[in-house]
């Protein structure tokens, strides 16, 4: 783990080597002070001079000039000590969010499904945030609080070993005392972040549904769902923080103790000139930076302990790697779009007993519109993902122009085929921007081409801005109908040899599907086309159609030749035209 996160520090390394060693340079001067303090005492202010006055101007003048200059150099090394460690820190948690958001971007589907939506940004943010924390914690306090616990006990000891061994004894006992605070804490910090998912994951859903959740009255259910992920991060921290909370007592009673102690004993030692009063001064001030030091490094455990369970949450994400990879030779060309399907068997999970879908074999020929139909379940997306290898088959083969799609380079295959998913997704900004996702040097004359063939040139038209109509995220300010024109327009931009059409048109009228349907036949004749839909009018044109049952080909032939010899079809045929048109209503499943 230390491994994986210590490689994202790259160009900070320089920063990071800097803050501990101005941290030194300034617990250096800290622990010269309180000895020039003693000198001011002894040398300056108690000394009897020859002619029996009291005082040497001339040493405190020189040895306070001291102390203002060692005040100003540690002041200098504490500010160099925060730039560097604030530079270091910020540039580490920079990396790393980096690394993560471009790791998801190889992630297969199958990756990310480990993953939930909300978990990934509770790591890119509140993890990162606390593994930010703790590495600046751990760049100054790290190293200043031992170094200057260590430095301070030695001071201690060379001014008097007697006073300094109750330093010892209350190191010793409000260490142990802190560990035990520290490890009960552990526990309850190590389950808090977990419920950052939770809650995340509560706002999302409920901002990106927010229509929804209005339109169903469905806001107090929303609060009190978000109340209780809030209420469970609450109890553990305060769990968490009325342990830590211990630390303060503990230290103050320990503190306390040792400069009565230390008081007391030192006073009779300066009676009986065992001790001089600068030094027991000094010896109070080492008393309180060895303590203060001390609790100093139980907040640094407290926040080492916190950015462990962050730690391993971001390098789950940072390990893991794509399921689906290129071959060390990868093919850089798709000759044509004809699609063949060799046994083909998948499910999405090794572990699977039943396959989604099971021994399929289908031959298509490049520039053929394919129909699928089938009901809701029956494997239709799955079957259509292979084809752009967003998931890898189990068993089987599936070629693609001749290819087996393993054999691609897969931003060549990708970008050979163009999908329209059954969920269109639009981006922020203007609609020429959304629709240059298809192609970003797309001129202005070739978006509004493919937003003819789509049919979506007109709505578009009649925007406040045309083209230059800026879209909400989401695509909130449009329908669904022209959120699915927009998409088959962006996907067009591709000049793809294959086309996926999942559902894409459902939320159209049939006019609009026909023109759209039209437009393809004429304008991209040579791309093969694959077009799921519920509509059977959607589909009977196409050269071929594949009725899909369970997972497996019930029929596959033309619109004619299905409603001679696939009972499905035909039920789903005189259903809709019989004016049901719910193909799960009858047949299919």
């Amino acid at each position: 783990m230390l491994k994986t996160l210590g490689a994202h520090i790259k160009e900070f390394k320089k920063a990071s080597i800097a803050t501990p060693l101005f941290m030194i340079g300034e617990v250096i001067m800290e622990m010269i002070i309180p000895l020039l303090m003693a000198s001011i005492i002894d040398d300056g202010i108690n000394v009897v001079n020859a002619d029996g006055s009291q005082g040497n101007m001339q040493h405190i003048y020189l040895v306070g000039g001291l102390m203002v200059l060692t005040a100003l150099l540690s002041l200098t090394f504490g500010i160099g000590g925060g730039v560097f460690g604030a530079k270091a820190s910020t540039g580490f948690a920079r990396n790393l969010r980096k690394a993560m958001y471009e790791n998801i971007q190889t992630f297969s589907f199958s990756n990310i499904d480990k993953f939930s939506t909300s978990g990934l940004v509770t790591r890119l943010t509140t993890d990162v945030t606390n593994m930010q924390n703790a590495y600046q914690m751990m760049l100054r306090m790290a190293m200043r609080a031992p170094f200057s616990l260590i430095i301070a006990m030695i001071m201690s000891f060379y001014i008097s070993p007697r006073l300094a061994s109750i330093y010892l004894v209350a190191v010793l006992i409000l260490a142990c005392i802190l560990g035990v605070i520290v490890t009960n804490a552990m526990k309850h910090f190590t389950q808090a972040f977990p419920k950052y998912d939770d809650l995340n994951e509560s706002v999302q859903e409920n901002v990106s549904a927010i229509r929804v959740v209005k339109a169903y009255v469905r806001e107090e259910y929303e609060n009190r769902k978000f109340r209780k992920a809030s209420e469970n991060i609450y109890k553990i921290f305060s769990k968490a923080e009325g342990i830590v909370a211990w630390n303060g007592p503990v230290m103050n009673l320990t503190v306390y103790t040792c400069i009565i102690l230390i008081s007391w004993i030192g006073a009779h030692m300066v009676v009986q000139d065992q001790l001089t009063t600068g030094h027991l001064m000094s010896l109070l001030t080492y008393c309180m930076t060895i303590l203060m030091n001390l609790m100093m490094l139980s907040m640094i455990f407290v926040m080492v302990t916190m950015s462990v369970a962050s730690a391993r949450r971001i390098c789950e994400v940072l390990t893991e790697t794509p399921d689906l990879a290129n071959p060390e030779e990868p093919v850089y060309e798709v000759a044509d779009g004809s699609i063949r399907f060799e046994n083909v068997t998948f499910s999405y999970s090794k572990d699977a007993e039943t396959p989604v879908l099971k021994n399929i074999n289908l031959d298509i020929k490049s520039g053929e519109t394919i129909g699928i139909i089938g009901g809701t379940g029956s494997a239709k997306s799955s079957l259509v993902n292979l084809v752009s290898r967003l998931y890898d088959v189990r068993d089987g083969q599936l070629l693609v122009g001749g290819v087996d799609v393993r054999n691609y380079d897969m931003e060549v295959l990708r970008n050979q085929v163009a999908v329209v998913l059954q969920n269109n997704v639009l981006f922020s900004g203007t609609v020429l921007e959304n629709l240059r996702w298809g192609d970003k040097e797309a001129t202005e004359e070739e978006c509004r081409h493919a937003c003819e063939l789509a049919c979506a040139d007109e709505f578009i038209q009649k925007m406040p801005e045309g083209y230059n109509t800026y879209i909400e995220q989401g695509g909130t300010n449009v329908s669904g109908g022209q959120k699915q024109r927009l998409c088959i327009a962006r996907a067009l931009l591709k000049k793809p040899k294959i086309l996926i059409l999942d559902d894409s048109t459902s939320a159209v009228d049939t006019a609009t599907d026909a023109k759209i349907r039209k437009a393809f036949a004429e304008e991209i004749p040579g791309t093969t086309k694959l077009i799921i839909a519920q509509r059977v009018s959607s589909v009977e044109h196409a050269d071929r159609i594949i009725v899909l049952n369970e997972g497996q080909i019930d029929g596959f032939g033309t619109h004619e030749e299905l409603l001679k010899s696939n009972e499905i079809y035909r039920d789903v045929y005189e259903s809709q035209t019989g004016g049901s048109g719910d193909f799960d209503e009858k047949g299919g499943m």
